[in-house]
């Protein structure tokens, strides 16, 4: 792409000037002028320099000739917390009216995140360039999902690109708000479990051996049943050649890993577990309803902020997080695209509840599907509030019963053999 040199004066008066890279210089002034500048001259030049004011001039712009900043190399990704904060201030800067490259400067300077610092970087420089927010955000899809960048991109066709980033933080603080709940919810069952795992390998790696070696020294030959199995299991967890452990150990990774890979990497290995995650026993209900609400809160988002129908169905589909109900929608949107309505396709996947099939028909009906979609969301947050609370205190007395078994069982099981030794020296006193 050919290099041009400009000059330009600024709200100002003032005279900047600098050099691009554009197609041609019809698109390069018309570029100046969307960034609120006067262009005076635009030329081709030989190569590409840093922008410098003028004599008299002291501002500068940086457009696409710039080179991007130093980014370095930093581990980990971007927390969806730093992304709502990101998208929050973002939202209130532009409603100020703060301009964009502005906003980006601040945003980047004042982010606790080292790797959305350089993300922001990048932004910034790329719409210095003349590219849109959209299409830069679009450069990191590992940052912003589908949801943020159609978000954004409704935003800049409309001209409300602070009411869509303010939605984009509330949907965000939303999800984080849900995430947060499932996670409380499942760590006193974690704990519990890993504490029963920690106290029975104490029991049969230490205890257990110890109580062996003193039946051995009474002369106990026969064991229970109960505590056979128990030595069994003793033996092969202490005793033996150590390489058969790290075997073993390594074996249950490559499996784990193996697994992993199967069921995110693969389409059928993803499919597979989403599938189970909806039909498991305990789990499955609220899995689903985990769903539904995202499906409906992400929808609505995306509808009240003026996305298309058939672009909207599609950047749901993405960011659902489960490919069997992203494949309901996707069929939905087939429908929608051949002009029959959304419903009929929703309910024929029998992935949506009737009452979910019937909001949305007559949310369409009445032209109202946003705010009916949204009712639909609050609905499944709040069912999903119910199912944690009651999940968590259904769990909470099953699991420590269900410890109670296992350190029951041990216990007897160690002390059976001491009951048939006195129970012998008793009949030999006798």
């Amino acid at each position: 792409m050919p290099t041009f040199e400009y000059t330009v004066r600024d709200q100002s008066n003032k005279i900047i000037s600098g050099t691009s890279e554009a197609e041609n210089e019809q698109t390069l002034a018309r570029r100046l002028q969307e960034q609120g500048y006067l262009p005076v001259k635009v030329k081709r030049g030989r190569g590409a320099k840093q922008p410098k004011a003028a004599a008299g001039g002291q501002g500068t712009l940086a457009l696409a000739g710039k080179k991007k900043q130093q980014q370095g190399f930093v581990f980990g990704g971007v927390k969806l917390k730093d992304l709502s904060v990101f998208a929050r201030q973002f939202s209130t800067m532009i409603n100020a009216g703060v301009s964009l490259v502005r906003c980006l400067s601040v945003l980047r300077e004042q982010s606790a995140s080292a790797r959305l610092k350089i993300v922001i970087a990048d932004l910034q420089s790329e719409v210095e360039a003349g590219s849109t927010l959209s299409s830069a955000m679009a450069k990191h899809p590992r940052v912003f999902s589908n949801l943020a960048i159609g978000l954004v991109r409704a935003g800049e066709v409309g001209g409300v690109l602070d009411e869509t980033l303010d939605r984009l933080a509330t949907f965000m603080e939303k999800d984080m708000d849900l995430r947060r709940k499932v996670k409380s919810a499942m760590t006193y069952p974690t704990l519990v479990m890993v504490a029963a795992i920690g106290i029975v390998g104490f029991l049969v790696t230490f205890i257990l051996p110890k109580f062996m070696a003193m039946f051995k020294d009474l002369g106990v030959e026969e064991m229970p049943p109960m505590t056979q199995f128990l030595m069994d299991v003793s033996n092969f967890a202490t005793k033996g050649a150590p390489w058969r452990q790290v075997i073993l150990g390594a074996v249950a990774i490559v499996l784990f890993i193996g697994w992993k890979r199967f069921t995110t990497r693969t389409r059928v290995g993803k499919r597979l577990w989403d599938m189970t995650k909806l039909k498991m026993p305990v789990f499955g209900k609220l899995n689903h309803k985990i769903a539904v609400s995202r499906f409906a809160r992400t929808l609505g988002t995306l509808l009240v902020s003026g996305v298309p129908i058939l672009q909207a169905m599609d950047t749901v589909a993405g960011t659902v997080d489960n490919d069997v109900i992203a494949d309901a929608v996707l069929k939905a949107r087939a429908s929608i695209r051949e002009g029959e309505s959304i419903g009929p396709p929703l309910a024929k996947s029998r992935m949506f509840p009737p009452m979910v099939v019937h909001m949305v028909t007559i949310g369409e009906e009445t032209g109202a599907l946003d705010s009916m979609l949204s009712k639909i969301a609050d609905f499944y947050e709040a069912e999903v509030d119910a199912s944690l609370e009651s999940l968590t205190a259904a769990l909470e007395p099953i699991m420590i019963l269900g410890l109670g078994v296992i350190v029951g069982f041990i216990v007897i099981a160690m002390f059976m053999p001491l009951l048939s030794v006195i129970t012998s020296l008793s009949g030999g006193e006798e």
